[in-house]
């Protein structure tokens, strides 16, 4: 169907912040092919395994087109990938023309989209720009996450190839704007909640505010707390 060049795949360890806290952030690109498991990509770590990776959080992809705005709005920063501790980042693919379940081949693997990113505190590192997982949330440039339904060989030379789209009229864009901007519509929550490709997790919550006529409280994801990221 749309074949995609990737520009660039990115892995890395978890690394200390300082006051107890572990990030995700620090990656390097890497030109050798990697094996793709349902858990992540090669090697790569995670600061909080709660939020970040997982079986439905596998693969982070974050669409390269998004780096010039950001030089616009921070230009006193030298913005290029990684800087959102993404796995994967090409151009022409953006959050308006992918939709929640979306199944990619990718050398020998198969990848379905499983939700939006949610922008997050360790964000705010980048730079010590303490709103930027708000700016991300409300622009909608958070990128997205992929499950692994096939493991496999991959590498930044091999092509990613949409196969298969099952919800057209789910966009991840509509996604981040209908749980985000409108998160107590009604008909956006039960298109969430009626999707079988999202993400447990995303489902779960938009049950939760159908049912409870409220939103859950964002500051700790968006402001972090004390001992959020702490390792055992």
């Amino acid at each position: 169907m749309n074949t995609v060049c990737v520009d660039g795949v990115y892995i890395g360890k978890a690394k200390n912040l300082g006051q107890g806290l572990v990030g995700d952030t620090d990656k390097h690109r890497v030109a050798n092919r990697l094996w793709l498991w349902p858990q992540g990509l090669g090697s790569d770590e995670h600061g909080d395994p709660r939020f970040h990776t997982g079986p439905e959080r596998a693969v982070h992809h974050y669409p390269a087109e998004h780096y010039a705005y950001w030089r616009q709005h921070y230009p006193q920063l030298d913005w290029a990938a990684p800087a959102f501790g993404e796995n994967l980042s090409t151009l022409g693919l953006t959050e308006e023309q992918v939709c929640l379940g979306d199944l990619f081949r990718w050398g020998g693997a198969l990848l379905q989209i499983s939700q939006p990113r949610s922008a997050c505190y360790r964000l705010s590192r980048l730079g010590a720009l303490p709103d930027l997982p708000q700016q991300a949330q409300d622009s909608g440039r958070c990128g997205w996450f992929y499950r692994v339904l096939k493991a496999g060989f991959v590498s930044a030379d091999q092509p990613f190839e949409l196969i298969q789209r099952s919800y057209p009229g789910l966009t991840v864009a509509w996604a981040l704007h209908a749980f985000y901007q409108e998160p107590l519509e009604y008909a956006g929550l039960k298109k969430l909640v009626d999707c079988p490709a999202l993400s447990s997790r995303w489902r779960d919550t938009a049950i939760k505010r159908l049912r409870s006529g409220r939103v859950e409280d964002w500051s700790a994801r968006l402001l972090g707390l004390p001992l959020e990221g702490l390792r055992a």
